[in-house]
């Protein structure tokens, strides 16, 4: 590339104009190789001198020189190297001279500029810099288009000499070979082996799990914690029902594996289906949820108390008195600290905000109980942190402006180590020092709506910082745990012009969002080092069987190749087929025959192979011939020779492909021979296999083979069948030859077999024959009189699943499934069903589902009567079953279509939900109708207003919304959760000088809201304290219970912190804004905790 072209990119001119000679190499380096953060090992300069350059050969190298302990030399194509187009280019490079000398596995990271200047003056050049990691695979870089020919040749614009001058010219070479502590720097991890190079293994990512990937490990690193999980008794239960036994899990892959760990069967733990493994959720959220669902499996065992022991610790809030002696404080737990980024330079300002103490004078001051109003100091006091610190910084933030949620990327500051002594209360146990060491640093890159999370974690004391990023595990430097995660703009002023634009967008966005800071003086217990003894021994033993079991699989999956499958019909197995030929096998709507399967080396003989058969089927060998089973042309499988017994070398690899036509398996025939002493067939006789048609029982099935004569007459084979079925001799019967499917023919008993074109393996089906009236009496129950009809069901027929709709199957709703043919329609379904759930068909809903995960698709309408082909509905997957979800109706689906179906949750007059009450009502119906409805089934207060309320719950959880009475039903939109309730007497007494208000419940933080909201009135002029009792009153709750709640208002709009209200305050004088609410703070009880704006909460279930 020439220099004055990447000179002229926005440059200010007077940089062009700096001359800068090629000898002069601390000015030449500092102009054209930018800084890139790194420590530089060494640096060297090397120069080569070149003449005669029209006689130069096609390729060159330069003497070696060494630098930082590797020896290089330069590498010239003086026209160009292949791949460029020839004689008009000059393509250079820098080649990392006789790799083949140096320890396996070596790398250099260098970073260079290589020039060609003219002899003369060494002001006039072409530059190019680069930098790579030199390693065995890639050993030589550079510029394969370096510069024209012509361009070096020629004099350029601004100089008054050609580079290359009388064929003379210099190629130099700039090397800074770069210190690589971590030993990945700018590695492309092509067999990149996490657990050689660090001792640690990652975690797969299953579409957004990196946020769950990024604690998971922080946990797994921190040992104390990792030795409680173990403890957890879980012999018995099942990894993807046990939340406790499927974390076991994944620590001890983590331990033991070199690969990369699997999460599937953690999430399926928490009842996630796959579609929750892709919804991005907050750590810190997950990691309550994860921490309460371990809590309460390690009550009553070893570990009981390890998760409060590790992670609780303890902060006062307090309002002091200034001028009297008077406090008003509360203790609570924490789990975690929640800092603000906003405005704060590091983490020590963030802690000083944290217990900022706000003073309470003037207008604001503070009603002290028996002291009247007082001024006061407001504020948070630590009483102890815990040993494992978890500290939420607080990216994701409210914009007013924007009125949206926003990332905030400003640069904020921690260090390795802190102090948080100056934030302990004067009380607090200070027999140790209160200094934490960083030990992990989750990261979060991208905005708001997605991005990526990985953790940088410092095992113990004396490994390294490590990065773990979902399945790849590195070494970093102390710059990639501090300075890269602080955020906001780079600090090493201006980036190079390279590089500007990369490093800027980078950086903004790739930032700390939580800290683990472990005491000091705690560290050796909580990472002490891991012993043989903490992993469970139940736990080794069931994954190390799982382990062989996979390399078992593995193995034969390897050998597979060397293997095929035999499968052997026999007469038993004939006798319980009902279908075409002897078995199924590759039936689109049909799961295959379930038939003895052998696997056989390919290489294996026949008289071994059939050795082994005999002895399975418990016959001497002598008394049992195998015929091999081919496709015939017209799609059936049809026994057609049998195997000669007189070639002993003969391997069942040969068997295959040349008598069975190279299918994959090998399918036979088990012809048991009558007398041993003659083992060859009848000569002349041609086997053929029987099948029955039952009129009475409507079934089909085998009865074994026959040998009859070429020349003899279908009628002899009558006398051949009475024996056989024990019937009279002289019964009638009529025979039909079973072609292919679609094709079943009545045969001519007067024909000899071979007239009638019969051949070894085929099939004859016979009746007993019936008069014209039992073919009426059948026809007319829908039954089949003949085999004709009944191969047609058999060519139509199909496998539904049907599977209870919203319940989990049990008794009453059970999963099971029915045979149909494609010719019948919505009813005869509708009729089967019904008959095996004992249910009136008219009452049953049927919905379809996707086939490829088997979600509810569409409600089948009974008005169009489609037939089960056009139910089924050509999927373009291969489905072999059809699965369609069923509903018990207490009503007719006719009904349905014309009225809507409502359930209402009544939480009564104390904000409790009490029942949930379905309704079906004409879609024409008024929300008021709904009302007077609901208004039968449940209890109203005696002295009460009688008015009920119907209302939806805002999507944050805080208010409600209310319907006016005269909405239709049928046009609320689906779906929809409605609750109801009685309105009190004292709201509906409220007379203009009240305040009716929103009251919600929420735990800890005001997007976890949970229960009901609700709505209460507020008096002029009363005190707090009175106003709790009418709060408690309403909403029903004890003395023992109340005493835990906290009173917070909430303002919406402007996304303060909730301001939490103490007693003698005044809510009516807070002027409220429509969406202002009051806020009970208490612990969800209810297991339903919603997490505002549309998103869905994390649940744990397993």
């Amino acid at each position: 590339m020439d220099v004055l072209d990447e000179k002229s990119n926005g440059v200010p001119p007077m940089e062009v104009d700096e001359v800068v000679s090629v000898l002069d190499h601390d000015a030449f380096a500092a102009k054209h190789m930018p800084d890139l953060g790194h420590e530089v090992k060494e640096f060297k300069v090397y120069h080569w001198k070149l003449s005669g350059w029209k006689k130069l050969e096609k390729k060159l190298t330069s003497p070696e020189f060494e630098c930082g302990g590797h020896k290089w030399r330069i590498l010239l194509f003086p026209f160009g190297n292949s791949n460029a187009p020839p004689n008009d280019t000059v393509s250079v490079y820098l080649d990392y001279a006789n790799p083949k000398n140096v320890p396996e596995g070596w790398h250099a990271c260098a970073q260079f500029a290589l020039v060609i200047s003219n002899p003369h003056d060494p002001t006039i050049y072409t530059v190019s810099h680069a930098h790579h990691r030199f390693i065995a695979e890639e050993c030589d870089w550079g510029f394969t288009r370096f510069s024209e020919l012509r361009k070096l040749f020629t004099v350029q614009e601004g100089h008054n000499r050609p580079t290359i001058e009388d064929e003379s010219a210099m190629v130099s070479v700039y090397v800074r070979v770069l210190e690589d502590p971590t030993g990945v720097l700018w590695h492309n991890f092509v067999n990149y082996d996490s657990k050689k190079e660090t001792g640690y293994v990652g975690l797969k990512n299953q579409g957004a799990t990196c946020y769950m990937n990024s604690l998971l490990q922080s946990l797994f690193c921190t040992r104390y914690f990792r030795k409680a999980v173990y403890q957890i008794p879980t012999e018995d239960d099942l990894p993807t029902e046990s939340v406790a036994l499927a974390l076991q899990r994944v620590f001890y892959h983590l331990q033991t594996s070199d690969q990369p760990v699997g999460t599937t069967e953690l999430t399926k733990s928490f009842g996630w289906k796959s579609l929750d493994s892709f919804l991005q959720h907050d750590v810190q959220e997950f990691n309550r949820v994860l921490m309460d669902k371990l809590e309460s499996k390690m009550k009553g065992t070893e570990a009981e108390g390890a998760v409060a022991k590790l992670f609780l610790g303890k902060m006062k809030s307090y309002i002091k008195c200034v001028n009297v002696d008077y406090e008003s404080s509360r203790v609570e737990e924490f789990s975690d600290i929640q800092l603000n980024v906003k405005g704060m330079k590091n983490l020590l300002e963030s802690f000083k905000d944290y217990v900022q103490v706000e003073t309470l004078d003037g207008d604001n001051k503070y009603q002290a109980e028996g002291y009247g109003l007082q001024d006061a100091k407001k504020g948070i006091i630590f009483q102890a942190f815990p040993p494992v610190l978890h500290l939420q910084l607080k990216r994701f933030e409210y914009d007013i402006q924007r009125d949206a949620m926003v990332k905030i990327n400003d640069r904020h500051e921690f260090p390795f180590e802190i102090d948080l002594d100056e934030f302990l209360d004067e009380t607090a146990d200070r027999s140790h020092p209160w200094v934490y060491k960083l030990h992990g640093v989750l990261v979060h890159s991208g905005d708001l709506h997605g991005g990526h999370y990985f953790a940088l974690i410092k095992p113990d004391r004396e490994t390294r910082w490590l990065k773990f990023d979902d399945d790849r595990v590195t070494p970093v430097t102390d710059r990639e745990v501090l300075e890269e995660n602080y955020g906001g703009e780079p600090l090493n002023g201006v980036p190079p012009a390279m590089q500007r634009n990369q490093v800027r967008a980078m950086k903004r966005f790739t930032n700390a969002y939580m800290l683990v800071y472990i005491r000091e003086s705690a560290i050796d217990e909580i990472l002490a080092p891991f012993t043989e003894e903490d992993t469970p021994a139940h736990l080794k033993r069931r994954l190390d069987e799982e382990r062989l079991q996979l390399e078992a699989k593995r193995r034969e999956r390897e050998e597979q190749h060397l293997f095929l499958t035999a499968k052997v019909i026999t007469d038993d197995t004939f006798a319980h087929h009902e279908g075409f030929d002897l078995a199924s096998f590759d039936e689109k709507n049909w799961p295959p025959s379930d038939l003895p399967s052998f696997r056989v080396l390919k290489q294996e003989t026949y008289p071994v192979f059939k050795s082994r058969v005999a002895q399975h089927f418990h016959y001497p060998e002598n008394q049992i011939r195998l015929w091999v089973l081919v496709n015939r042309q017209n799609k059936t499988v049809r026994p057609d020779t049998h195997i000669p017994e007189n070639e002993p070398t003969l391997t069942v690899e040969v068997i295959r492909n040349n008598m069975a036509a190279r299918q994959n398996d090998l399918r036979l025939y088990l012809d048991v021979v009558a007398d041993p002493s003659k083992p060859e067939p009848p000569s002349g006789a041609i086997m053929i296999f029987l099948k029955h048609f039952d009129t009475t029982k409507q079934t089909l099935y085998g009865v074994g083979k026959s040998y009859v004569q070429r020349n003899a007459k279908v009628s002899d084979l009558m006398s051949i069948v009475n024996e056989r079925m024990r019937w009279t001799p002289g019964t009638p019967l009529k025979l039909y030859e079973e072609i292919k499917p679609g094709m079943i023919e009545l045969m001519k008993p007067k024909l000899t077999f071979a007239q009638s074109e019969i051949q070894d393996g085929d099939v004859i089906c016979f009746q007993v024959e019936i008069n014209d009236k039992e073919v009426h009496d059948l026809e007319s129950q829908g039954l089949y009189s003949n085999p004709v009809q009944y191969y047609d069901f058999l060519q139509n027929r199909v496998m539904i699943i049907f599977r209870p709709k919203f319940e989990e199957p049990d008794t009453s709703h059970p999963e099971f499934n029915l045979v149909l043919s494609k010719k019948q329609n919505y009813d005869i379904m509708a009729t089967k069903v019904g008959e095996y759930l004992r249910h009136d068909p008219i009452k049953l809903r049927f919905t379809t589902t996707h086939a490829t995960n088997g979600t509810p698709k569409a409600v089948l309408k009974r008005s169009l009567n489609q037939s089960i082909a056009e139910i089924m509905a050509p999927s373009y997957v291969n489905p072999t079953t059809t699965v369609i979800l069923y509903e018990k109706l207490d009503v007719s689906i006719v009904e349905l279509e014309t009225k809507r179906s409502l359930k209402v949750i009544w939480t009564g007059i104390h904000n409790k939900e009490e029942a949930a009450h379905s309704f079906l009502l004409p879609k024409t119906s008024m929300v008021h109708d709904l009302a007077d409805n609901l208004a039968k089934l449940v209890t109203l207060t005696p002295e009460g207003t009688g008015n009920i309320r119907i209302f939806e719950v805002s999507k944050d959880g805080k208010t409600q919304k209310e319907f006016t009475g005269s909405e239709m039903i049928g046009n609320i939109p689906d779906p929809v959760e409605l609750y109801a309730e009685e309105i009190p007497v004292e709201e509906a007494e409220a007379d203009d000088h009240d305040k009716v208000i929103s009251v919600f419940h929420f735990s800890k933080e005001v997007s976890r809201t949970h229960g009901v909201p609700f709505k209460f009135v507020v008096k002029p002029g009363e005190k707090f304290s009175d106003m709790k009792k009418r709060l408690q009153a309403r909403i029903g709750v004890s003395d023992k219970d109340f005493a835990k709640y906290r009173f917070a208002l909430v303002q919406v709009s402007t996304f303060k912190q909730p301001s939490y209200i103490e007693d003698d305050d005044t809510i009516y004088d807070h002027k409220f804004a429509p969406e202002d609410a009051l806020g009970l703070d208490h612990v969800d009880k209810s297991g339903k905790t919603r997490t505002g704006t549309g998103e869905k909460a994390i649940v744990i279930r397993g």
